[in-house]
């Protein structure tokens, strides 16, 4: 598969203050922690979990401590953010069921050896559909056939008259966290299509038809299961 690339740069600074300046927004966060542990709550007790673009390791941490049997293997290109997910990971006492792969997905062996895969806010930064679809199709190629994938990312119709209030609240909000935002990059360094169109790019990359479980603004998750492997 052709190499797949996001342009996200994380420095030093950028990573250590991650989970900071989220802070104020963390009821999001735990409301879609919430579902996907209902959604997994079935999965087996020693299930192998594929954490993609795992950031500082938030998922990655809430799952570990929810489902104490389960391993992880945790993908991560930016060198900073790893290593805080790293330290992160021994101050929780999960260290010894991680394996860390510092690169993208495309160097990581397909394996079919996980039982699930997380990709949380990371596709909308391949803004072209066929590299967001060889993106999911990556992830494919590393599940068991029957596999989860749980995907939250930015999407809305922009050519719809709610935009423009939906971006209004999406404004606010970033400003009640102290966090910039730059929503000229809609579009152009952020991904920002209708929700319709990410389900079927995930469905024509080895997938099943996506169901939209979660919502908050322009994040939207949605589960879906292997049902191929797409080259």
């Amino acid at each position: 598969m052709k190499k797949q690339k996001t342009t996200v740069n994380f420095d030093q600074n950028t990573a250590s203050d991650y989970d900071g300046q989220r802070e104020k927004l963390s009821p999001i966060k735990d409301a879609l922690h919430l579902c996907t542990r209902m959604l997994f709550s079935n999965l087996p007790s020693d299930a192998n979990a594929l954490i993609v673009g795992a950031g500082t390791g938030s998922e990655l941490i809430y799952l570990a401590q929810t489902f104490p049997q389960w391993s992880f293997t945790v993908v991560e290109p930016a060198t900073e953010m790893l290593d805080n997910c790293k330290k992160r990971s021994e101050k929780d006492g999960i260290l010894s069921r991680c394996f860390f792969h510092g690169g993208y997905l495309d160097s990581l062996p397909e394996s079919r050896d996980f039982d699930l895969a997380t990709s949380i806010l990371v596709s909308h930064f391949f803004v072209k559909p066929g590299e967001r679809g060889s993106y999911f199709s990556e992830i494919a190629s590393r599940l068991r056939l029957g596999a989860y994938l749980v995907e939250a990312s930015l999407a809305s119709d922009m050519t719809k008259p709610e935009f423009k209030d939906m971006l209004e609240i999406w404004i606010n909000m970033h400003d009640y966290a102290g966090m910039p935002v730059n929503t000229e990059s809609f579009g152009k360094k952020v991904a920002m299509i209708p929700i319709e169109e990410v389900e079927s790019i995930i469905e024509l990359s080895g997938f099943n038809k996506p169901v939209l479980f979660f919502k908050s603004l322009f994040i939207n998750a949605w589960f879906s299961k292997v049902v191929t492997s797409v080259s």
